[in-house]
């Protein structure tokens, strides 16, 4: 019963948040397009990312967020399928990941390379680089697709049928002869994506190394930032002023990022090498 109450309350706080979070990031592309005049806002290179985190944090509210709560075992697929939801899953956080660290690599060219930005970040460059971003994400996202995942191969040599027909003339019963379907197993994530892809690749390549290059590309952002201000001229202060509560504001999302994805990150490295008896799945839920 305390199990069932518990996937019960997860499943409202997931709901909850998808909501929430289709709500929120259809706000910031409404604020994008009206608070920029429609395509005139888009053609600023920083609202062109911040319109694709949006539209890459909104897909999560609409698919990745149900997908979590149907991939906990609760519906039987194929293992294909099972394995194509999961990667969507991956997909979509991957594009969140890129959009930030083109966000911040934006941010970083306009404030160190002031003279030269325009012309390095035009709207086409800025466009490609989005497209760019949603390809790679499709790339890493559907990597299991191409065998990192935990489909077992079949055995060549199988087992003889330990209940054979004791009749073999068709004299016994008629259902023995009907030939045996497997039911499909229960659908969760980690039953097809690989553990070792989740950390190794997923994590420390495509999430971890974004997460600290972004890091390091703001804490450059706000010392640059505070030696500038020290030695502005009033009107030189306003523009900075202005700069660095953006970059106050981008940087927050980045932190809020970061603590929603990396208990789940970590508890999948504490499953890799101490097992499942590492983590509970009252602590997996609260994860998520």
């Amino acid at each position: 019963m305390a199990a069932d109450w518990t996937w019960v309350v997860y499943t409202g706080l997931e709901v909850l948040i998808a909501l929430l979070c289709c709500l929120g990031n259809a706000l910031v592309v409404l604020a994008v397009c009206v608070g920029g005049r429609g395509s005139s806002g888009l053609r600023e290179p920083t609202f062109c990312f911040l319109v694709s985190l949006a539209v890459a944090d909104f897909l999560v509210g609409v698919a990745a967020v149900p997908l979590a709560v149907l991939l906990d075992g609760w519906v039987r697929l194929p293992p294909v399928l099972c394995l194509l939801l999961g990667c969507t899953v991956l997909v979509l956080t991957q594009a969140s990941v890129l959009s930030l660290l083109a966000i911040a690599v934006d941010r970083h060219l306009r404030l160190h390379t002031p003279l030269r930005y325009k012309s390095l970040i035009s709207p086409s460059r800025t466009w490609l680089t989005v497209a760019i971003c949603w390809l790679l994400s499709c790339v890493l996202g559907f990597t299991p697709l191409f065998g990192w995942n935990n489909f077992s191969t079949p055995d060549p040599h199988p087992a003889p049928d330990p209940d054979p027909d004791p009749d073999p003339y068709g004299g016994g019963n008629e259902t023995s002869q009907a030939p045996r379907i497997p039911a499909a197993p229960p659908c969760t994530f980690l039953s097809t994506i690989s553990l070792p892809f989740m950390v190794y690749f997923n994590f420390l390549g495509c999430v971890l190394l974004p997460l600290l290059a972004m890091t390091l590309l703001y804490a450059r952002i706000f010392w640059s930032l505070q030696g500038r201000l020290r030695d502005s001229s009033p009107q030189a202060r306003v523009s900075l002023l202005r700069e660095r509560r953006l970059a106050c504001s981008l940087a927050l999302v980045l932190v809020l990022f970061a603590g929603c994805w990396l208990p789940l990150h970590l508890m999948n490295c504490l499953l890799l090498f101490w097992g499942p008896q590492a983590v509970t799945k009252g602590a997996m839920y609260t994860g998520r």
